[in-house]
């Protein structure tokens, strides 16, 4: 079982295996990747010959042959002419010739199969399971950021221990610990450590560095770092580098590793079969589509290279009804006590699963008589869709990690190594069923259909009206509600012995439904935020403690945002403290006062002040001078790489300026601050935990005002 595979420019494939004494290589010269030319349209009859022909003469075809494949879930076996190709880099150029060496329509003819990822076609095809048989070693190496983007490094942490100095200096402690450790795995801070050392050993004139296992190839590049967007939100996506013999997980680009852990990681690795490399750098979708695929592989079912499918006709009005969301009822804004909250476990997932929903089954040609999705009319045949071969052994595999977890903090002496490995796995599965639902609309999903994501939403709604329904029934008020979850606080008006228990209703609703209403938490109090500018409850941000519990769950508000500085997050962090001791806007606002006071003193650490924001284009790309414009310019000047999609760090130290002088990054120097700056964004964390009981920054801050006029007399009287 390879946990990395590489592949050598001549053609040879190397696999290597994990053990307990190190990883073993095995060699292989006879792997040919293959992709599939045929139909796109199954009413559209191709003659293949032609292309055979030309494809067979190829000097990069190893060999060709027409086969029987389904080009869709939809379709029977039908011809396809299947192509093997001498190297796995030269399936993509092969497969774009396909139009040139034959004269078809562009639409008449599809390819199949090309666009994979090294190793997971490689796994794939030759039906190799990429779980590491044996504990993976693991090495980690790790930059400052003052250091991003230069052609040599003078500091470098390795394995925890930082080394400055020559590049001679850094190279031998490198190596050293490379030879020491041996690591399966290095994880780099940044993927341009790969080639900094190896051109920093060139150019020092040390010979024998490598950071591989292979003595011939020190590493290879695999990508290029490229910005893109998506949904709106601008992401860089770092090179990629390949060592032989050894997974590189760069912490700049890996979702599934920061997000969860190792263990999180391996569990998707044995569902995907895509290594871990691969994995590491893998979005959610490209994960998911990876188990996909495996699945349409069992079933014999080709991979179209570029999604084509077309939209099932429906009338305006059905449109117009299945072009909505989830169900959502507007939180009351303002704080409630004795709330419950209630969620579906994995809905979307659940929905899917239960009611068959699948692209290869919903508005099937043999069950169109039937209204089987509400308010629809859609019919989902009695054929067991695909998707929920996928997503099945998902959600069961997750309840059964949740059930291991609880059973493991019960215990007397929990194994937190066991419970770290329990975790993250359950993490990692969470992700992909989160994603499930999203991707069946995502128009370069290779399987998705937005039929499908209709009819989730239309479910949806349903169960969740369903559950409002029979929790008002019960003597339960609903006072917010959101897509699967769901707030209750005992109705007022229904005396105690007349409400029905929450946990029954739970279960009848369960029953009902067939999906598991949860019991999720016990609040002493929610509090719900109103919109700014705008009396409407906002759907996402609320905050309240947990009964029985110190513990306080937030959602929404800055102490949650990743660009909040640490001192804001542990002010308004004491505010809701005081709020849940007090219920006093008084005790809030002082704790207001004394942090502004400490701010304006000079006496917060500067390093508390740090905020973090996205940078979303290049420099030259920004018309206003903004902070994050600032904080570029300091960055270009200190020869610092900062990508669009990439964050950067920095304290404001003058608000005011429109130069470069408006900022300090994080990594600098930094003498003072611009007390007045966040003092205002101090003010608008406080407006958070204050507006569900009426306050708003206006009043905050003529309370402000009226209490330092009466501070500042006395001073002049005591100074008089």
């Amino acid at each position: 079982m390879p946990f990395t595979i590489d592949f050598l420019d001549d053609g040879r494939v190397l696999e290597w295996e994990a053990t307990n004494d190190g990883a073993t290589a095995t060699e292989h010269d006879d792997y040919t990747p293959r992709f599939y030319v045929a139909s796109r349209d199954p009413d559209t009859d191709i003659d293949l010959t032609q292309l055979h022909s030309l494809y067979e003469r190829h000097p990069d075809v190893v060999a060709t042959e027409i086969v029987s494949r389904r080009p869709g879930f939809r379709r029977d076996g039908e011809s396809a002419l299947a192509v093997d190709v001498d190297h796995v880099d030269r399936v993509t150029p092969l497969a774009r010739q396909a139009h040139q060496l034959i004269a078809y329509p562009v639409g008449d003819l599809a390819c199949f199969n090309v666009d994979f990822s090294r190793e997971f076609r490689y796994c794939l095809e030759t039906n190799r399971d990429p779980t590491p048989a044996a504990e993976l070693s693991m090495l980690r190496l790790d930059i400052p950021v003052t250091e991003t983007g230069q052609d040599t490094y003078s500091e470098l942490t390795i394995a925890g221990e930082t080394v400055t100095g020559s590049a001679g200096d850094i190279l031998t402690t490198v190596q050293a610990a490379i030879e020491t450790h041996d690591p399966d795995i290095l994880v780099c801070s940044t993927s341009e450590i790969i080639p900094t050392l190896h051109e920093m050993a060139t150019n020092a004139g040390v010979d024998d560095f490598s950071l591989s296992r292979w003595p011939d190839v020190d590493y290879q590049q695999l990508a290029s770092h490229s910005t893109y967007s998506s949904y709106g939100r601008v992401g860089h996506s770092p090179a990629r580098y390949n060592v032989p013999g050894r997974a590189i997980i760069d912490e700049s680009n890996t979702f599934f590793y920061g997000e969860t852990n190792l263990d999180g990681v391996l569990d998707l690795v044995s569902r995907s079969k895509k290594p871990v490399q691969e994995l590491a750098w893998a979005s959610i979708g490209n994960v998911l589509t990876a188990i996909q695929i495996c699945e349409a592989h069992d079933r014999g079912v080709l991979v179209p290279w570029n999604s084509w499918r077309h939209e099932f006709f429906k009338p305006t009005g059905t449109l117009h009804d299945a072009d909505r969301g989830g169900f959502i009822f507007a939180p009351e804004v303002g704080l409630h006590e004795n709330v419950h909250e209630l969620d579906f476990s994995s809905l979307y997932p659940n929905i899917i699963c239960t009611r068959n929903v699948s692209p290869d089954v919903i508005r099937c040609d043999c069950h169109s008589d039937r209204d089987d999705v509400p308010g629809l009319g859609y019919s989902i045949c009695d054929d067991q869709g695909y998707l929920v071969d996928v997503l099945q052994p998902i959600i069961d595999a997750r309840d059964e990690i949740k059930t291991a977890i609880r059973h493991e903090k019960a215990r007397d002496d929990p194994n937190e190594d066991r419970l770290t490995e329990l975790e993250g796995r359950s993490g990692a599965l969470k992700w992909i069923l989160v994603a499930c639902f999203g991707y069946q609309g995502f128009s370069n999903a290779k399987f998705g259909r937005i039929e499908c994501h209709e009819a989730i939403n239309a479910y949806a709604r349903e169960i969740l009206l369903t559950a409002k329904q029979r929790l008002e029934a019960g003597g339960w008020r609903v006072i917010h509600g959101i897509v699967d979850s769901i707030w209750v606080t005992p109705d007022p008006d229904v005396d105690d012995e007349d409400r029905k228990d929450l946990k029954t209703l739970a279960t009848e609703i369960t029953e009902e439904v067939e999906i598991r209403l949860e019991h999720e938490a016990h609040y002493d109090w929610v509090a719900f935020v109103p919109q700014r500018e705008s009396d409407a409850g906002a759907l996402t941000k609320y905050f309240g403690t947990v009964a029985g519990d110190d513990e306080f769950k937030i959602r929404g508000i800055e102490a949650r945002q990743r660009s909040t500085p640490p001192f804001i997050e542990d002010v308004q962090q004491d505010c809701l403290d005081r709020l849940d001791a007090t219920r006093s806007p008084d005790a809030v606002l002082d704790c207001l006062q004394d942090a502004i006071k400490r701010l304006h003193t000079g006496t917060v650490p500067v390093k508390q002040l740090v905020e973090r924001n996205r940078v979303s284009k290049p420099l030259e790309g920004y018309t206003q001078n903004t902070q994050n414009v600032a904080a570029l310019k300091r960055a270009q000047e200190q020869n610092l790489a900062v990508h669009p999609g990439q964050d950067i760090e920095y304290v404001v130290v003058d608000d005011e300026k429109t130069s470069r002088e408006r900022v300090a990054l994080a990594h600098e120097e930094i003498e003072s601050y611009d007390a007045s700056y966040y003092e205002t964004q101090l003010v608008r964390a406080v407006e958070s935990v204050l507006s569900p009981l009426g306050w708003d920054r206006t009043e905050i801050q003529r309370e402000l005002v009226e209490t330092r006029v009466p501070e500042l007399m006395a001073f002049a009287t005591r100074n008089s």
